[in-house]
């Protein structure tokens, strides 16, 4: 069974449709990407997941459980986080201020998930103290998904993590989110370096228009002469 399922997804704002019968289905071992034009509705999906948009028809589907336009503070419990793309920190806080931010809904002591997510994130723990908003970008996104993986999330939801990265923070961060994915978290990412995303993604969509134009491995949609041609390109 598939931990998360979108099932025939439609939803926008104001009454005007983004998303035109979305399906994906990924499992807890996955980690799946979302690819796509700009206005294809690859972060509108993640929202509507999320709560944070209206799903006017179709199914979230989460762990069998019919989760269609719940809102964040009953899916957090339930094992789903998730890191938009901006203001994903606190600024004004200091790095291990923010992560226990992250455990909030969590009414057990979390200090060795706090000990894990800086084993994940080893730049974190020297900078613990540091404010986040002194951080570099790359260190920053570190401490957005140290902070959605202290809650002990089954799905991380990722818009973008790697926009206005440098290079070497990219492939830094892309190497975190495997490693985070063999710890037993399923991902579920949007990303505008579709390319490097789908090398190490297990499940591939590619969106356009709100619905899905191709599914399938990311090896696959790699290989695809038209996916190349159209989404990747060339």
């Amino acid at each position: 069974m598939a931990l998360i399922e979108l099932k025939s997804l439609v939803g926008g704002y104001g009454g005007a449709p983004i998303l035109n019968g979305v399906n994906i289905a990924i499992e807890q071992s996955d980690i799946g990407v979302i690819v796509g034009p700009n206005g294809a509705g690859k972060s509108t999906t993640l929202k509507a997941i999320f709560g944070l948009l209206r799903v006017t028809s179709g199914a979230v589907v989460f762990d069998g459980e019919d989760i269609t336009n719940a809102q964040p503070d009953r899916l957090v419990p339930r094992g789903l986080s998730f890191v938009p793309q901006e203001k994903n920190v606190f600024t004004s806080m200091s790095v291990e201020e923010n992560l226990e931010m992250g455990a909030f809904t969590r009414p057990d002591d979390f200090s060795d998930t706090l000990k894990w997510v800086y084993e994940m994130f080893p730049p974190l723990l020297e900078k613990r103290h540091q404010k986040a908003g002194e951080l570099s970008g790359g260190q920053r996104q570190m401490v957005a998904m140290g902070r959605a993986l202290m809650s002990k999330p089954r799905l991380l939801m990722l818009d973008e993590p790697s926009a206005g990265l440098s290079p070497r923070y990219v492939i830094e961060i892309f190497d975190q989110i495997v490693k985070v994915n063999k710890s037993g978290v399923g991902i579920l990412m949007v990303e505008q370096n579709a390319r490097q995303a789908l090398a190490f993604a297990s499940k591939g969509f590619v969106l356009a228009g709100g619905q899905n134009r191709f599914t399938g491995t990311g090896a696959d949609l790699i290989a695809d002469p038209e996916v190349a041609k159209s989404f990747l390109g060339g």
